[in-house]
């Protein structure tokens, strides 16, 4: 049953009325719900990126418009008066961020899990005020570009926990997921392949000092896959070499039950990947000296 997250609170849908979702206090709503936030996505889709904005494309709609959207008639002539700015801003300030997520999220069918996941955060523009720092969301989309999960991470603690919490309902097995150099965690890893039984592709940098110097010391000259990709980003060119490794004594979790996690001498010696343990690395082909990123995933 699909749920409304307003709040941060869980409601079904199907259980409750319009009281009980509505963060607004009863008295003085001159305007539903929906409205409002219809009004707001229209807008944004439109092309509006502040309040004010907003507030301008809703004086600006016509009549039938505003009928669609749900703003009552009122008066003797049935005129749908447009909410203000404040009106707006005062209720999308109160909603859940991650609640449109949930309700666009997958339903969970063989046909519709996932293939490929992209965790990402990023603080969400104008909304740092004088007395409350600015909103930070972590985000999960899947290949075709569409947000399945959106959590706003609490102010006194970070990504880390955050990722397997917005993972832990999803419906994930054999699907990869990828994330930056903040993710590469043991625990995130162990979640990812034992918990949720999918695959992993995470950046290795200088966070994790000891694993790095353990990637840039794997013979990547023995390297034959390669990938040449040149972008235009963040006002300059962009050129992306990846090679592709496949090693099985970097110790790196999680190890499957029943496997141990450092390979027998032999395999150390001749530096040959087990055909049941193999693990993938990544790394971008730069100059020495630069902050070269390595990816790390499981098959």
């Amino acid at each position: 049953m699909p749920a409304l997250v307003l709040s941060g609170s869980v409601v079904p849908a199907g259980e409750a009325g319009v009281g009980d979702v509505d963060p607004r206090d009863r008295r003085g709503r001159r305007y539903p719900l929906i409205a409002l936030v219809g009004a707001a996505a229209c807008a944004v889709v439109a092309g509006a990126r502040s309040y004010a904005a907003i507030g301008h494309w809703l004086r600006r709609a016509p009549q039938d418009t505003l009928g669609r959207l749900g703003f009552p008639a009122r008066g003797a002539l049935g005129v749908r008066p447009a909410a203000s700015m404040d009106t707006v801003r005062r209720l999308v300030e109160q909603l859940h961020p991650e609640g449109l997520a949930m309700l666009l999220q997958p339903a969970g069918t063989e046909q519709d899990r996932p293939v490929r996941l992209s965790a990402d955060g990023k603080s969400a523009r104008g909304s740092r005020t004088r007395s409350r720092t600015a909103a930070h969301l972590l985000a999960v989309i899947d290949q075709d570009d569409q947000v399945i999960a959106q959590l706003r991470i609490p102010d006194k603690t970070n990504e880390i926990p955050c990722l397997r919490e917005i993972l832990a309902p999803l419906d994930i097995e054999d699907a990869w997921v990828s994330a930056d150099a903040l993710h590469t965690q043991t625990e995130t890893a162990r979640f990812l392949v034992e918990d949720k039984k999918a695959h992993y592709l995470l950046t290795v940098k200088l966070n994790q000092p000891t694993l790095y110097a353990r990637c840039r010391r794997l013979p990547w000259e023995k390297a034959t896959a390669k990938y040449y990709d040149r972008t235009k980003g963040h006002g300059r060119q962009e050129t992306r070499v990846v090679q592709v490794l496949t090693v099985s004594h970097l110790d790196f979790p999680p190890c499957p039950a029943g496997r141990p996690r450092h390979p027998p001498p032999d395999e150390q010696r001749d530096g040959q990947a087990h055909p049941r343990d193999r693990l993938r690395h990544h790394r971008s082909d730069r100059p020495p000296g630069k902050t070269a990123g390595h990816r790390a995933g499981t098959t």
